[in-house]
């Protein structure tokens, strides 16, 4: 789908209103018709805030953000004959439609019919089974972050190398080290393979563990391009734009709150995420366990992550967002529901 309507079409179409459905007719449908739309009921004070018309089906989706931000998966656990602990994963390569704002079905490439993908979760030292089959109409690949032997490496010349339409491959490591990682396909074009929704988070936690919280969340920084112009439409957190507006995250006064920050955002350079009337601890690629700054506001390259450990010490709605204006109105913002 090519039309002339660029992501800068939809703020102007909505200034600081709100974008209709789209429907059959696509992105220029939806611009039309945000013009005409009302502003938001959606309120902070006095100012209006961005949103959208309608809810996204997330049943038809087959996954919701607000269970991604708490789906951990920490595979079939068994032990091998040396006593070290097995963790078995099954990936698939499925092309699927996801509907990322009402009324625009966007055509991804995903594992597990998700995106992002299962969040991978171990300790240091675990060894890692991936079974992985492509039933995409693509060759994919998985690549891990992390240290891994050469035939692991999920690229185009190491081991199977790609994996084709109907062909299956274990990747098998011990996982290390310890920190907040990441997977994706790494077929060329990558940056296609990447931003149509190939990749996912992988947690290892050190082998003392980590600190205990009250509540620890995935955040994984994307956005996409619909009219695949090589310039994002939409950016969101876990897919979805303005889920976490229109569904804010649930936490108290005084819970010590864990964010696993991951940015994939293809076709920008740097990614941001800002906490409103607060700040935050935060540990670069998860590898150490004294925070590196104590901040608001933090920028990530492609690739980049981090942990961000907080608490909020009033109640109230409290925004986070990316600190890129145009980001946050095209769908990156949400708010934590801080309750007594």
């Amino acid at each position: 789908m090519k039309n002339n309507v660029s992501r800068r079409d939809f703020i102007r179409a909505g200034a600081l209103t709100v974008l209709g459905s789209a429907g059959a007719a696509g992105l220029a449908r939806a611009t039309e018709r945000a013009n005409a739309a009302p502003v938001s009921d959606e309120e902070h004070g006095d100012h209006p805030t961005p949103t959208t018309v309608g809810v996204v089906d997330h049943v038809k989706n087959g996954f919701n953000p607000t269970d991604i931000l708490t789906d951990f998966d920490y595979g079939k656990v068994s032990t091998l004959p040396n006593g070290q602990t097995l963790r078995e994963y099954s990936f698939a390569a499925v092309d699927k439609n996801i509907e990322i704002v009402p009324g625009i079905e966007y055509p991804a490439w995903t594992y597990n019919g998700r995106i992002p993908g299962p969040t991978i979760c171990c300790t240091e030292g675990d060894r890692i089974r991936i079974h992985f089959t492509n039933v995409s109409a693509h060759p994919h690949t998985i690549h891990f972050h992390g240290i891994h032997p050469f035939e692991m490496d999920g690229v185009p010349g190491a081991g199977p190398g790609l994996i084709q339409q109907g062909q299956s491959f274990t990747y098998e490591f011990d996982a290390e080290p310890f920190g907040l990682h990441l997977y994706h396909c790494h077929a060329f074009p990558l940056a296609r393979h990447i931003a149509k929704g190939l990749y996912g988070a992988f947690i290892v936690d050190p082998k003392e563990g980590r600190p205990a919280v009250d509540h620890e969340f995935l955040m994984v920084m994307n956005g996409f391009d619909v009219d695949f112009d090589d310039e994002n439409d939409f950016y969101a957190v876990n897919t979805i734009p303005f889920h976490y507006q229109k569904e804010p995250i649930q936490i108290k006064v005084g819970e010590k709150i864990r964010v696993y920050l991951v940015n994939v955002l293809e076709f920008d350079l740097i990614n941001s995420f800002h906490l409103h009337a607060n700040f935050f601890h935060y540990y670069p690629t998860g590898t150490a366990l004294e925070p590196s700054e104590f901040t608001d506001t933090i920028m990530q390259a492609q690739a980049q992550r981090g942990i961000l450990e907080f608490s909020y010490k009033f109640p109230g709605r409290f925004m986070f967002h990316a600190h890129v204006t145009e980001f946050a109105e095209l769908g990156w913002n949400g708010n934590f529901e801080v309750t007594e």
